[in-house]
């Protein structure tokens, strides 16, 4: 598996697939083998486990959020730290396990004020 700016080239039983990272909705692990869940409904089985396709997804915006599951944070809808899941923009429901709480919240700060930082401009003086 190769990972090029914004895709990813996975080894399948027909060949190789192009996916564009953007379109992952979350990866989950089923055994050896992990899930890719992406945008469109559609799903891509990966012959890597997940620990795997963490790091290759690494700084790309995903977190992982329990131990089965890696999440695209740009498909949260809205995260509910009371009741420890996500609600994700296909309006999948997904279990935040309490250890992996806190990273996910850092995350989703980081996020947060990394938009706060593009939205933010200087005001012009009239002095």
């Amino acid at each position: 598996m190769y990972s090029v700016n914004n895709t990813i080239m996975i080894p399948h039983h027909r060949g190789l697939a192009v996916v564009d990272i953007h379109s992952i909705v979350r990866v989950e692990a089923v055994s050896s083998y992990s899930r890719l869940i992406l945008g469109d409904g559609s799903q891509v089985l990966v012959s890597k486990v997940l620990k795997q396709m963490e790091s290759m997804l690494a700084g790309k915006g995903f977190v992982r959020v329990h131990r089965s599951h890696l999440v695209n944070t740009a498909w949260i809808r809205t995260y509910n730290f009371y009741e420890y899941k996500v609600v994700l923009r296909n309006n999948e429901e997904i279990n935040i396990s309490r250890r992996k709480k806190k990273e996910l919240h850092k995350k989703m700060a980081d996020q947060k004020e990394a938009v706060l930082k593009t939205l933010r401009f200087d005001i012009p003086s009239f002095n």
